[in-house]
């Protein structure tokens, strides 16, 4: 989560960098608690823990909506984050289950999708900066 932050502070600043890190730090420590829920089957808490996560998904996808608005729609960066979380839940719920075949394949989907977003992202700034951006 930090280094997700650092990367955008030459771009948007040491506040930019701060949001973002405790968002995502945010991000992590909501999966644990829905995740402990789920494990003791208290659906109450794991209830309430998907809104929570849903909820700092949004934030997350205003943040970098705001910072970038033109690459970075909000519809569009809400639609990746709640994918993520889809993906995720499918996963968590696969392995909760001991459904390896299903484990595995949604590991797989996470991680085709964390990738599609990282090269959303930077597609975003290197629209936005494209002096700032060293071309390889």
């Amino acid at each position: 989560q930090e280094e997700i932050g650092r990367a955008i502070k030459p771009f948007y600043g040491d506040a930019a960098e701060d949001k973002l890190s405790g968002l995502l730090k945010g991000h992590i420590m909501i999966a644990v608690d829905l995740i402990d829920a789920a494990m003791k089957g208290d659906n109450a808490n794991k209830d309430a823990a998907a809104g929570r996560w849903t909820t700092n998904a949004d934030s997350i996808a205003s943040f970098l909506s705001s910072a970038n608005p033109t690459n970075w729609p909000l519809e569009t960066m809400k639609g990746m984050m709640h994918s993520h979380l889809d993906l995720t839940t499918r996963e968590v719920v696969a392995h909760l289950t001991k459904n390896w075949e299903d484990d595995v394949e949604a590991y797989d989907k996470v991680h085709e999708q964390i990738l599609m977003m990282a090269d959303a992202l930077t597609a975003g700034i290197t629209k936005q900066y494209p002096n700032k951006v060293k071309k390889p």
